[in-house]
């Protein structure tokens, strides 16, 4: 099986995190989401992979390659200009075969690929579209469906006593090749305003499937931040995620913990965190890998990715530290999002790699010379 992986958005409402990260590659527990999708696909079957990018595809073609790392195969289709979901897809027509999946690869769901390749093998039609239901669909395009689940039309933003139904495209598709007939090369198109119910007016056989699971758009910091709460309480399970206690906290390899430290569960200690004494981490705390938290500092509801680090006596509440952010001693952070330039992130990366470089090589083993 192929997938189709939209990776190439700005991410704009997640500004300053997305301002030199494409959205799918920020972290959500202790990797970027984009590789715990590709890690979940292939565990559902799917071997080969494009991935259409465009916003620092740069980040996101470094960090896969090919896909080998991973056991997958992965081609990239690139953007010069934005193209919308549809012109994104259109874009990667060269690579694509005769039914592939499409996902939107900045949405958390982990979808149930065998029921969702079944139902669109028995429908026939030349679109399934993967449903979702939301509370209040007014913010949505809400679709109306027949019997066996044809999709009749989409109804843009409707009030809520007013929506057929409180059901939502979820981003995820199953798509007959034949559908790029339809999508006009060159220009910026949108598939769920143009293209749907295009195929849907021709006859083209549409459909829609409520999926299962937890979905999310980590779109806003806010439901960034909630996603990782629902993760720590259990919501949905993350590949290769660290195992956790019935206490809710869970931790990775050589983690060091002080004296009279305070760990307030759900919280997450990634590989190589260090917790000074006297400080307290929690309640939903996400600790990225080599995370350090000096002295008597406090972290609760806040996510901080790979080597940041909290100054001695701090206190953090619903913040995320990007990578490489540093607080000074005493320092008190409530709501916001730290980063560094990415000039300073690049220099950070460099010593810790002559760090890495230079301790590797005292644990190495020396050769004895024959006597």
């Amino acid at each position: 099986m192929q997938a189709l992986l939209l990776a190439g958005g700005m991410g704009s409402r997640l500004r300053p995190i997305t301002e030199d990260l494409p959205k799918p590659m920020v972290p959500l527990g202790n990797r970027p989401w984009l590789a715990s999708l590709i890690l979940h696909l292939r565990k559902e079957g799917v071997s080969r992979f494009v991935l259409a990018v465009k916003h620092h595809a740069h980040v996101i073609e470094e960090y896969f390659g090919d896909g080998s790392s991973l056991g997958v195969e992965i081609r990239y289709a690139r953007e010069r200009e934005y193209l919308g979901t549809a012109g994104a897809i259109k874009n990667a027509e060269p690579y694509l075969e005769d039914r592939f999946l499409v996902v939107n690869a900045d949405i958390v769901h982990l979808v149930d690929l065998e029921r969702l390749l079944a139902f669109h093998a028995e429908h026939g039609g030349a679109v399934t579209i993967g449903l979702t239901e939301v509370e209040d669909p007014s913010a949505y395009g809400v679709v109306a469906q027949g019997e066996r689940g044809e999709i009749l039309r989409f109804v843009e933003k409707p009030k809520i006593e007013e929506a057929p139904s409180r059901r939502i495209n979820a981003g995820v598709y199953v798509l007959e090749r034949r559908v790029l007939d339809a999508i006009p090369r060159g220009r910026e198109v949108s598939i769920e305003r143009e293209i749907f119910p295009r195929l849907i007016a021709e006859g083209a056989g549409v459909y829609g499937l409520l999926l299962d699971g937890y979905w999310m758009d980590i779109g806003t910091p806010e439901r960034y931040r909630q996603a990782h709460w629902d993760l720590l309480d259990g919501a949905f399970r993350l590949p290769e995620f660290p195992a956790g206690a019935k206490s809710g906290i869970y931790v990775g390899r050589r983690v060091r913990i002080g004296k009279n430290v305070r760990l307030v569960p759900p919280l997450l200690l990634s590989d190589d965190v260090v917790v000074e004494d006297d400080a307290v981490v929690g309640p939903y705390a996400i600790l990225g890998e080599g995370v350090r938290v000096g002295r008597g500092a406090t972290v609760t509801r806040t996510i901080l990715w790979r080597r940041a680090r909290v100054g001695e006596l701090s206190h953090l509440s619903e913040t995320i530290g990007c990578e490489g952010v540093e607080t000074p001693p005493a320092y008190t952070v409530h709501a916001a999002i730290l980063k560094v330039s990415r000039e300073r992130l690049l220099a950070l990366r460099a010593a810790a790699q002559v760090a890495s470089s230079a301790s590797a090589e005292e644990v190495a083993p020396k050769a004895v010379p024959n006597r």
